[in-house]
């Protein structure tokens, strides 16, 4: 039963996650299991890892119609690694479920760790913008989209930092193409962790929706905030 103070709290942990995510995109979400459990005090690590992983594919659904109508999704290769890497999450999370929560904390806090110094790396490849997909990418999609969606489904997370790269080694597409394709992947990902833990009843229905309101919400206010900051500076208003 979800009480006052934890609702409080989810909103409050939706809200810093979206904050997160409009400063630094992708990564931002591996934030959402530890406050759900540290701060929320969900007690069980795998309602946690449920709840968040409905979170993290609701907001990666929101922010790919936008890529989506600028035209930056690779639909092609997106599908194809998104296909593999389903049943990648399927593995993931139903060993995930298998494991001692505790155990599954310490592996989480290694994973984060791992995130930290991947989003130190610059994203400055330039690409080939006219990538498609081919018989020399299919197999090396499909191996790339099993392995991050594995990892993906074990840990409940969204998965850009390691989509994005995959995308990039796998068809050499340029950056702005590649985090708007993992989108896909993102959503992909974490409704088959959502459905898998749903299935077992590791999701919090309600802390899960007041987490996706607040996380959407301050996501978007953070992008017109900076869009009228930028249009203000553009007509030399300050």
């Amino acid at each position: 039963m979800l009480t006052l103070t934890q609702g409080a709290l989810g909103l409050a942990s939706g809200s810093l996650v979206g904050f997160s995510l409009g400063l630094v995109g992708g990564g931002g979400s591996i934030l959402a299991v530890p406050l759900l459990v540290y701060l929320v005090g969900v007690s069980s690590p795998h309602v946690a890892i449920g709840t968040s992983a409905l979170a993290v594919a609701a907001s990666a659904a929101a922010n790919l119609a936008s890529h989506a109508r600028a035209g930056n999704v690779k639909w092609r290769c997106a599908l194809v690694l998104s296909a593999a890497g389903v049943v990648g999450a399927f593995l993931g999370s139903s060993i995930g479920k298998a494991i001692d929560g505790q155990r599954l904390l310490a592996l989480f806090a290694v994973i984060m760790m791992v995130v930290s110094i991947l989003m130190l790396r610059g994203r400055n490849m330039v690409g080939e913008l006219s990538v498609r997909l081919s018989r020399e990418n299919f197999p090396k999609l499909v191996g790339f989209g099993l392995a991050v969606g594995a990892l993906s489904g074990f840990f409940g997370i969204g998965g850009g930092f390691l989509i994005v790269p995959a995308l990039v080694m796998a068809t050499g597409m340029p950056i702005l193409n590649a985090v708007a394709s993992s989108l896909v992947a993102v959503a992909a990902f974490g409704l088959t962790t959502t459905a898998n833990y749903a299935y077992s009843g590791f999701v919090d229905w309600p802390l899960a929706v007041l987490f996706i309101v607040a996380l959407n919400t301050v996501f978007a206010a953070l992008i017109f905030a900076v869009a009228v900051y930028m249009l203000v500076r553009t007509l030399g208003l300050a």
